[in-house]
């Protein structure tokens, strides 16, 4: 098949830099930044100029963007490439946005002729950088089963959740999870701290016990060396958990704990902190 991946960020770059290993597959790729464009032509792929260029004779369309503005802008703006695609062709849309958003490009690229898989995923830098992230769909069975060998080069798991708009559903599930288990563990780690305990001690003993979510090991060792590389940014969190408090409007279904980790994130992000990994909402706690 001719692929191409637009968007190559911290989880893009890995991702299509995993679908070069897929065999018989051109991969054409695109990057408003050209930097990891440059990156990956020396590694395989063919550059391309813009959006609409990476999508010229693409069987698959793979797009992991920032934000639905992100997505509106390359996909449906003035030079956007959804006007670009074959008839036919798939979009597969691992950028996380909200269901409401998804179901609306999925209507929009059906219109013009073409088909439409929400595929955001679950796993940070690494697990993206070793092809063993979570892929969540929603879409037609079909079109999952065409792009599953694609998607088995990049996750370990493909959970097909259901029609389009519910891969980004579940996505808001998981997130709200992720970021309030961050800030429950720094909460109760700081706590310990004022209890006499040393950091050292908590956060090699905390992230083993059988309550404690298996990511913040991690994590737990992000914050004992203080060093928050980035795996996946604050600010990024940030622009989820509002995503999740616009999907919780829309359902009428008050999210009173989210609502208050959304703050602290937001807290956290003004403080400077919103390009280091969000475990660093432990930094901003500890600073208070």
């Amino acid at each position: 098949m001719n692929v191409a991946f637009i968007g190559l960020g911290i989880m893009g770059s890995r991702m299509a830099r995993n679908l070069l290993k897929s065999e018989g597959n051109e991969l054409k790729v695109f990057n408003r930044s050209p930097e990891a464009v440059s990156e990956l032509q020396k590694a395989g792929a063919r550059p391309a100029d813009s959006a609409r260029a990476a999508v010229a004779g693409a069987d698959v369309v793979f797009t992991m963007l920032s934000s639905p503005d992100v997505v509106e802008s390359v996909a449906f703006g003035e030079s956007g490439f959804v006007e670009a695609m074959e008839q036919g062709a798939l979009w597969v849309n691992c950028s996380t946005v909200n269901p409401s958003y998804t179901r609306e490009c999925d209507e929009r690229a059906r219109a013009r002729g073409l088909r439409f898989l929400d595929a955001p995923v679950a796993g940070t830098k690494k697990p993206a950088e070793t092809g063993e992230l979570t892929f969540l769909l929603g879409g037609k069975a079909y079109d999952v089963e065409q792009v599953r060998p694609l998607l088995e080069h990049m996750g370990q798991k493909i959970l097909h959740v259901g029609a389009a708009g519910q891969g980004s559903a579940f996505k808001m599930l998981v997130n709200a999870l992720l970021a309030q288990t961050m800030l429950v563990y720094s909460e109760t780690a700081l706590l310990g701290e004022k209890l006499g305990f040393s950091r050292e001690f908590l956060m090699d003993t905390l992230p083993n016990l059988p309550v404690t979510a298996p990511f913040l090991k991690a994590k737990a060792q992000l914050i004992k060396d203080g060093n928050y590389d980035t795996q996946f940014p604050l600010e990024l969190m940030l622009k989820d958990l509002q995503l999740l408090d616009v999907t919780a409007y829309e359902q009428k279904q008050p999210l009173f704990l989210a609502s208050l980790a959304k703050s602290v994130y937001g807290q956290a992000n003004s403080a400077g902190l919103g390009r280091e990994d969000f475990a660093a909402v432990f930094e901003h706690l500890a600073r208070h």
